[in-house]
């Protein structure tokens, strides 16, 4: 196996004009140094290798709670849909993120550092057809952070689903459960 390029990115935290469809457009196509470092630069030689080679291709993105893992795939599934010219009209990184919002609640939690952070790693393969056009995509998570369900540092919080299932605590479905509110169960919740 071979380590392609690594690109180092920072998390600015806010909204910068350098993800939209014009600045995908200029990366398309561009051989890898002709441009500046980004994410699409990586991008574009994951999809041209594949192209040129017929071989599946893999990129990492890898960082700390709030780097901004999730938003950068985000960035690259978005930059593959529109370089394919996938036949679908919604972008192809909405259906990936919203295919399980069920685990997003199970494996979100607050952290110091961000609010929703995923505590759980996932993989994400796009398959392509043979015009190199995106034609599904499918996501497997696994959970990272077992230790939250019991222990949570200060300022943090253990899982969504917890306190959106004590928010429920009194519907009739989750009665059952006998949950109460979040402040009573001093095992699950900080």
């Amino acid at each position: 196996s071979v380590v392609g390029i690594i690109l180092v990115a920072i998390n600015p935290y806010k909204q910068l004009p350098i993800y939209g469809d014009a600045i995908i457009h200029a990366y398309s196509g561009q051989n890898m140094g002709d441009m500046d470092p980004h994410i699409f630069a990586v991008a574009e030689e994951a999809y041209k290798q594949m192209a040129r080679n017929n071989k599946n291709q893999s990129i990492i993105v890898s960082g700390e709670s709030g780097a901004g893992k999730t938003v950068s795939a985000r960035y690259t599934m978005r930059y593959f849909a529109t370089v394919s010219k996938s036949s679908s009209n919604a972008h192809v990184e909405d259906k990936v993120l919203a295919s399980n919002p069920i685990t997003e609640a199970v494996g979100n939690a607050k952290t110091t550092r961000n609010d929703n952070s995923s505590r759980f790693g996932k993989y994400t393969e796009i398959s392509f057809d043979q015009n190199y056009q995106i034609i599904g995509a499918n996501m497997r998570t696994y959970l990272l952070e077992k230790s939250r369900v019991v222990f949570q540092s200060e300022n943090e919080r253990n899982y969504h689903i917890f306190y959106q299932l004590c928010a429920s605590a009194m519907q009739p479905e989750y009665e059952h459960l006998k949950l109460g509110r979040c402040q009573e169960n001093n095992l699950l919740f900080a």
